[in-house]
């Protein structure tokens, strides 16, 4: 939640260095009771706190976009959510972590077979 006019500048600071990488937007929505909406939220994802010894570390596990879609809808709100972020660092990040194993597993099958191929590099 945020009060500001650039909501945008919110997320940019809450993706600081303290986190893996930049959040992405799922929801962007008005409401005339923003802090009782976002209570509403904490509520409903409670028992999925990340953190159980500091509830101002707003973290949960296992909530599902269509479950925050359909407590929206319930109190007659209604906002475009995008189901599919950019996510462009992590989608680069996975792209190099599958790009580094396919080396590693070159790599180590090269490392098996090398020595049957070509012979002992002993005694050359």
């Amino acid at each position: 939640m945020t009060r500001r006019m650039e909501p945008m500048d919110r997320i940019q600071e809450l993706g600081d260095a303290s986190v893996p990488f930049p959040f992405d937007l799922h929801v962007m929505l008005y409401s005339d009771n923003a802090p009782e909406l976002e209570n509403g939220l904490h509520d409903l994802f409670d028992g999925r706190r990340v953190n159980l010894v500091n509830a101002r570390k707003e973290f949960y596990r296992e909530v599902e976009l269509s479950e925050i879609e359909e407590f929206v809808q319930a109190r007659g709100l209604s906002a475009q959510f995008i189901y599919l972020p950019e996510a462009k660092e992590y989608r680069e990040t996975l792209a190099l972590r599958a790009e580094n194993m396919k080396s590693k597993e070159t790599k180590e099958k090269v490392e098996r077979f090398a020595p049957m191929l070509f012979g002992s590099a002993q005694g050359s």
